[in-house]
């Protein structure tokens, strides 16, 4: 597994070890031994771990990846060349189960580098003849999450910032259980793309998930103001220019929070006998909030 120490990888490791299975997952700095895992000290541009990794594996699972960097080299470098490389390490240990964690953007690689790099890395693992399944998850929230963190707080405070259109979301405990059934799965889910959320049709507006996290922070009525595409990408081109590389909001984030079609495909949600969403939404964020209160985050 690759991706083990970060918040979807987290999740899916604890699942997957409940689950029976020893995980051998690489990491970048040491790790506290831990029952059910073996560390492989490496990086996803070292063969050498990677193939340390494989070796006598029945899955190879690829959470890995980069969301936010400064340049288009970057994200080839963290996104499609890293996945060539995890693709490289299963075949050369001969495993031919492959899951791989993409996302929605890798439908619009032309709105930007994060999408584009996604769509590549996502044409390796077709190309790649080992036994795929592609998941590309929406928006992703629970406990251990930074990305959401904001919103969680400004719900707290009465009022939100919110993009344009519609979006689609998962918490990470259902995703997480989502990947360790594609683990098993030896035949249905083989060469497949999915796109799982929260079993919400038609997705949410971003203004109401934002009241949704406001119920789930205690607040009653959320004020949801909608920031216009062309506000965020400037404010991406500001943020850029005062904080440079530690931009949070770059232009090519900005692109991508600002298209307004970020809702799950009806028919590319997996199949019910394989997974369907277990936990509601609304308690799923009440389960996030009490994490971030009891880290003091929130």
């Amino acid at each position: 597994m690759t991706g083990a120490t970060g918040f979807v990888g987290q999740a899916t490791l604890r699942q997957a070890v409940a689950a029976g299975w020893h995980v051998r997952a690489l990491t970048r700095r040491p790790q506290d031994a831990r029952e059910g895992v073996t560390w492989i000290a490496g990086a996803l541009d070292r063969p050498d771990a990677l193939a340390d990794m494989a070796a006598g594996s029945d899955v190879v699972m690829h959470i890995a990846g980069v969301v936010n960097v400064p340049t288009r080299a970057d994200f080839e470098a963290g996104n499609a060349v890293a996945t060539a490389n995890v693709v490289a390490a299963a075949g050369g240990a001969g495993v031919r189960r492959f899951i791989h964690v993409s996302s929605l953007a890798a439908r619009e690689p032309g709105i930007s580098n994060y999408g584009w790099s996604k769509e590549r890395a996502e044409a390796v693992v077709e190309d790649s003849g080992l036994d795929w399944t592609i998941v590309r998850p929406p928006a992703v929230f629970g406990p251990g999450d930074s990305e959401m963190l904001d919103l969680f707080r400004m719900a707290r405070r009465g009022i939100a910032l919110v993009p344009p259109g519609r979006m689609s979301a998962i918490y990470v405990g259902e995703l997480a259980r989502l990947l360790v059934a594609l683990a098993a799965d030896r035949a249905a889910s083989i060469g497949q793309v999915y796109e799982p959320d929260d079993g919400r049709a038609g997705g949410w507006t971003h203004g109401d998930f934002a009241r949704a996290v406001g119920e789930a922070v205690g607040r009653t009525h959320v004020r949801a103001l909608p920031v216009p595409g062309a506000v965020l990408k400037t404010a991406g081109r500001l943020d850029t220019l005062v904080r440079r590389k530690a931009a949070k909001l770059t232009p090519d984030r900005a692109r991508y929070i600002a298209h307004p079609d970020w809702v799950a495909t009806e028919g590319a949600r997996p199949p019910a006998m394989l997974w369907k969403p277990a936990l509601d939404t609304k308690d799923a964020l009440a389960e996030t909030v009490r994490w971030y209160r009891s880290e003091g985050w929130l």
